[in-house]
């Protein structure tokens, strides 16, 4: 066998991938899988988005681009933040990536050295951790149960920063349990960084337009604009505009810290896709009704299985204020059936009842599983039934 590094031997593969996967595998195999793993809305995307991208095939603009992102993507983010968040952002102060996950990525390794500490609130999403580890730095997990939303809160983030700590890390609306934090929880984490001027902060907003309920997103630097001269703001066009395929992301911060990550960027992928960022142009400068279309079916079906899940033996849920998954507390249902793992559990699921699941440990919380409601209703009452049959076989 061949021997890799230590770094790499310390991280695994995505959770969500590898269960995706699986069940694409046994879809070809003949099996009827109904997959809840991949958060990925089932809407095609938008057909002036899809016309512009097929403007720029046919206009030739198929070769490489500059590094960061073109010139149009580029004012056109920062025509949107100012748009939707009113936030200010130069052209220099944006980076254009091969999808949200490459934008953090480029930061973890332009920002974070060997024994740098990165807080990460649980249930985070499954990529933050390994990401810090592929940096060499330690991921420190602070925890927030059902009780708490699934929210940490400003305390708890003070007792985890230590001399070390460099970066902490909000996903608001969260994936996997689409909590949102409010604007007064947000002012109460500016006041602990302000105590704290080592720690920078990275906000992921990917799922920023996909709002559930009554909470209306906000970004810390709407209550805090103090803190913008150490705050990288993650986004994307993936979720909002059912673009996922095309993998087109972005960061916004300050210009120094842009050009540490584009220097990365320079040396890992170079630019993005030519076409996919025209093509992102027209999704933030376009007609923006296409999002209302699709959050309003993630409402409905958000109502659906908060319903069906807590009616089902040995599961709970919370709605979820944002996103599009349902993160589900199993512990009850593993208890009942005899899995000692949430692994397992899931496993089991997949194998016996043929629906595709995520184990919460994937998230940092054992005992839970997250389902995404990014399919149809049909799907939904389909797998909802499945899975009561599998608790009561």
């Amino acid at each position: 066998m061949a021997q890799v590094s230590r770094r790499v031997a310390a991280v695994k593969p995505s959770p969500t991938l590898v269960i995706t996967a699986k069940a694409a595998e046994m879809r070809r195999a003949g099996r009827d899988v109904i997959s809840l793993g991949a958060g990925e809305p089932d809407f095609d995307t938008p057909e002036h988005i899809k016309a512009a991208g097929i403007r720029a095939i046919e206009e030739g603009r198929t070769r490489y681009t500059p590094v960061d992102g073109i010139p149009e993507l580029k004012e056109a983010i920062a025509r949107k933040f100012k748009r939707d968040n009113d936030l200010d952002y130069t052209p220099a102060e944006i980076l254009v990536s091969s999808g949200g996950k490459q934008s953090l990525y480029n930061l973890f390794q332009a920002f974070l050295d060997p024994g740098d500490e990165v807080i990460i609130p649980a249930p985070y999403w499954v990529s933050y951790p390994d990401m810090v580890l592929l940096a060499e730095a330690t991921p420190v997990i602070v925890s927030a149960g059902i009780r708490q939303s699934f929210k940490v809160t400003a305390g708890q983030i003070e007792e985890a920063i230590t001399e070390r700590t460099r970066l902490l890390i909000l996903n608001s609306p969260s994936n996997p349990t689409g909590a949102v934090y409010t604007a007064r929880e947000l002012e109460a984490i500016a006041e602990v960084l302000r105590r704290h001027p080592q720690v920078w902060l990275a906000t992921d907003d990917m799922y920023e337009h996909i709002i559930l309920g009554d909470t209306p997103f906000t970004n810390l630097l709407n209550v805090a604009p103090d803190l913008k001269d150490r705050t990288v703001v993650f986004n994307g066009v993936s979720k909002a505009y059912a673009m996922t395929g095309w993998r087109i992301g972005y960061a916004a911060g300050p210009e120094a810290m842009i050009a540490a990550m584009r220097k990365v960027q320079s040396q890992s992928t170079s630019n993005p896709c030519s076409i996919s960022q025209y093509a992102a142009v027209a999704a933030l400068d376009g007609p923006q009704d296409c999002i209302d279309v699709m959050v309003a079916a993630f409402r409905e079906r958000n109502d659906y299985v908060t319903e069906a899940v807590n009616a089902l033996p040995g599961m709970k849920t919370l709605p979820a204020k944002g996103a599009f998954y349902s993160f589900i507390d199993i512990t009850g249902a593993m208890a009942a059936k005899g899995y000692e793992t949430d692994t397992d559990f899931v496993a089991a699921l997949l194998e016996q009842a043929e629906v595709a699941a995520v184990p919460g440990t994937a998230f940092g919380a054992p005992g839970h599983m997250r389902i995404s409601f990014a399919t149809s209703l049909d799907a939904l009452r389909e797998a909802m039934a499945r899975i009561e049959h599998f608790l009561n076989a």
